[in-house]
């Protein structure tokens, strides 16, 4: 063991199969912790979300160390080690993202021994792995009583220094139980000749599964002796599991992540990064796979005038917000003056939509007024029938830009009104070269908009003729009439305007 002084830790971490979902509660909660992330080919790159968004002083470092089929690009197993050898001595917290459980046909184990050998610490945190995921999200069970009381799990890709094969095919082919194949689709044709060497019925069943847990899988159900023929037909290629026993049998009965209603459908997303999870999660739940290039991102305005209007919350007789980013900078500014939801006294709150609603109510404000419709025009004639508007003090928290028609209206019905613009949203010109590809190629099937700005930054990122090539889905008719004004066709809107419509709208577009 080395003397040289070691302060760090690495973190040798399964990101399980594809799927986010299935990442350990323990891995999610070193990737917001950790200082460097060094994260292979086969780990989701949403999980790098987790560790680029959270709350940190510096930056975590972003180590790509993918091995991508023997390309040239590919990083080798010597400089990885050693990588995490130097980030660790450099006393960073360090995760390890390895495809599926490192300890599964994964390597891991031997960088656990080298990080041994060099001194450093380290902590293995199991990972799903796909040989069990990705015939579960196929309906495959890879045990089932009567039909197998074994599983092997064999890769299909030996040590290449290796003069010959280790696995003993003809036990295999004897033994009955389920046998799942990693990284085998090359040596399929070779493996299958030795099952039925071996004697293995060719009537035995098999299925071949691509991108097992995203949204993307793809499942080829074939026998033993047809599955190689199946899989080049269909144009299957690595990532592949293989499964093969009568276990194959029970997928016509029990599949069901690819019987959900937007499966195969990729959906993008252009809400802001710090609002996207929900959207996200809704339409993954339902099958789909989630294109998510932020187009825009929100930004605080100078706080001056927000501080002003805390510091003088008790002379006014309505808050109005329309928006959970409204209420996320009133209450951190209104913390920062050393005060709390009691502040409000006997102001009346008004909110746009149950989202914004529930925002105040995390805070301990339960609102006094929501409207049935979530537009501004809503909102002013509930306050209207409301009444006593005449002589009141409105505070009318929103963002830079926001359409004038409740402030307008409300000053017609004699309420004095003070417009305090809290946030905008600005384009985020992420990736938007890589978006606009997408779109020209029709990689994508709907977009989904979540307010007028959004549909602007989305323009002002792709370019006006991209933007006009994608179908659309709008949260409300606000949204969808800045949609259509850039010539982008709205092929549903959400009603009421709630995330769960808008999801629910998008099935009723795709499905038509």
């Amino acid at each position: 063991m080395s003397d040289e002084a070691v302060s760090g830790t690495v973190y040798l971490v399964g990101a399980g199969p594809g799927d986010p979902g299935l990442l350990t509660l323990r891995g999610a909660e070193l990737l917001v912790e950790c200082d460097a992330v060094v994260y292979d080919a086969l780990a989701n790159p949403a999980l790098l979300d987790l560790a680029k968004v959270a709350p940190r002083d510096v930056p975590v470092e972003m180590h790509d160390v993918g091995k991508r089929g023997g390309s040239v690009d590919s990083a080798r197993q010597d400089d990885i080690i050693a990588l995490l050898i130097r980030l660790a001595r450099e006393g960073k917290r360090v995760v390890r993202l390895k495809g599926g459980d490192s300890f599964v046909f994964g390597r891991g184990s031997e960088e656990a021994q080298a990080l041994a050998a060099a001194g450093v610490g380290f902590e293995v945190v199991p990972g799903v792995t796909a040989g069990i995921a990705a015939p579960a999200y196929a309906g495959i069970p890879v045990t089932h009583r009567g039909l197998s009381t074994s599983v092997t799990f064999v890769t299909g890709h030996e040590d290449p220094s290796k003069d010959a094969t280790t696995v003993d095919w003809s036990a295999l082919a004897r033994a009955g139980g389920t046998i799942v194949l990693y990284m085998g689709v090359k040596s399929l044709p070779r493996i299958v000749a030795s099952l039925l060497a071996g004697g293995m019925e060719g009537a035995t069943p098999a299925a071949a599964i691509q991108w097992g847990t995203y949204a993307r899988q793809r499942t080829v159900v074939a026998t033993v002796a047809t599955l190689a023929g199946a899989i080049a037909e269909s144009g299957l290629s690595a990532p592949v599991i293989t499964v093969i026993g009568p276990v194959v049998g029970l997928r016509e009965e029990i599949g069901w992540f690819d019987r959900r209603p937007l499966f195969g459908k990729r959906v993008l997303v252009t809400r802001a990064r710090s609002q996207a999870a929900s959207l996200s999660a809704r339409i993954a739940a339902q099958g789909g796979e989630v294109v998510e290039m932020p187009a825009t991102r929100i930004e605080p305005l100078d706080p001056a005038p927000l501080d002003a209007a805390v510091r003088a919350l008790d002379g006014y007789q309505w808050a109005v917000f329309t928006s959970q980013n409204a209420v996320r900078f009133f209450w951190q500014a209104l913390r920062s003056a050393g005060r709390d939801a009691r502040a409000f006294g006997s102001c009346r709150v008004a909110a746009i939509g149950p989202a914004t609603a529930s925002a105040l109510l995390e805070i301990g404000v339960a609102v006094d007024l929501e409207p049935d419709r979530f537009v501004a025009e809503a909102m002013l004639e509930a306050m209207r029938a409301h009444g006593g508007l005449a002589g009141a003090r409105v505070l009318y928290c929103c963002a830079r830009g926001a359409r004038d028609v409740l402030p307008a209206g409300l000053r017609e019905s004699d309420a004095v009104v003070d417009v305090v613009p809290v946030y905008e949203s600005v384009p985020d010109m992420e990736d938007a070269d890589r978006l606009r590809a997408r779109l020209v190629a029709r990689d994508v099937d709907v977009v989904t908009f979540t307010s007028a700005s959004a549909v602007a930054a989305f323009v002002d990122a792709v370019g006006a003729d991209a933007a006009r090539t994608i179908l659309a889905v709008s949260i409300g008719p606000i949204t969808s009439e800045a949609a259509r004004a850039a010539g982008i066709r709205v092929v549903g809107e959400a009603s009421p305007s709630t995330i769960d419509a808008l999801v629910a709208a998008v099935e009723r577009a795709l499905a038509g």
